[in-house]
């Protein structure tokens, strides 16, 4: 007889927000995961709230309160930069696993969550779309394969997201940008054009932020060279696609030694 696989216990940090009623909505139907808290500001308009009702998928027993659980086996994180970093520091002195999908966190912030590593398992990336870390394994081999053409590769990042967005460019432009400079040596990272800016120098890369009504997210990277294009191009149809990455990454860490991991460990890249 089969050993039926115990449930991991799920707490979502941030389950207020957009994302955060999506992971609840999604979690609650997968049948390796049983969320037992959720977690939101202590001043949250909807504290006390049913995390079921308020992502619309009915009663789940489980209320927006500001208190991690014990027993938790792993938390996402979709909240705020200032608020991810205060959990760090209780994941850290728990030992908690935790899935790191806030975007807009600085420098500093980014090194409290490395610290915090050193303590606990923590998948932390600029974006959780399964899609979009395939892509910046493509990217990374199509860097690689072009970088001595005789003419030379021009690259250029174009990104997409919704008006609502703080920042800009993305994390996720800025990391494929970073993927491309590690194998073609582009010390230059210039961010839009205006006037007379002169010849295209082959060292820079060129990053373009859209926003628009409430698009959810689209990269696209060229590597013009003489005569073709090369373009890699991703587009997420609904938020979903980030929380589907999220859940894929609570069940890869449960159990984890402590370390800092990313998507392409849990895609297996």
């Amino acid at each position: 007889m089969s050993q039926v696989e115990p449930l991991i216990r799920l707490t979502v940090h941030g389950a207020a927000g957009r994302m955060g009623q999506r992971i609840v909505a999604l979690a609650a139907k997968d049948p390796q995961l049983s969320i037992i808290s959720a977690i939101d500001s202590p001043s949250s308009p909807v504290a006390g709230r049913d995390a079921g009702e308020l992502a619309g998928i009915g009663k789940l027993g489980v209320p927006i309160t500001s208190a991690i659980s014990s027993s938790t086996d792993v938390i996402i994180d979709f909240s705020t930069p200032e608020a991810t970093v205060k959990l760090m520091a209780i994941c850290a002195e728990r030992r908690i696993p935790v899935v790191v999908a806030t975007t807009g966190l600085n420098e500093e912030q980014k090194q409290e969550i490395a610290a915090a590593s050193q303590f606990a398992p923590i998948v932390f990336a600029p974006s959780m779309s399964l899609a979009v870390n395939v892509a910046m394994k493509l990217v990374r081999e199509a860097a690689k394969a072009l970088k001595d053409i005789p003419d030379g590769v021009d690259v250029e990042i174009i990104e997409r997201h919704h008006r609502f967005k703080e920042d800009a460019p993305s994390g996720t432009a800025l990391k494929f940008g970073q993927i491309v400079a590690a194998e073609m040596g582009q010390t230059g990272h210039t961010h839009g054009r205006e006037g007379q800016t002169g010849k295209r120098p082959q060292t820079e890369i060129g990053y373009h932020a859209v926003r628009t009504g409430d698009n959810v997210g689209e990269h696209q990277i060229l590597f013009g060279l003489m005569g073709e294009t090369l373009e890699v191009y991703v587009r997420g149809h609904t938020r979903d696609s980030y929380a589907y990455g999220a859940l894929a990454a609570a069940k890869f860490l449960a159990g984890r030694p402590a370390g800092l991991y990313t998507m392409a460990d849990v895609l297996g890249l």
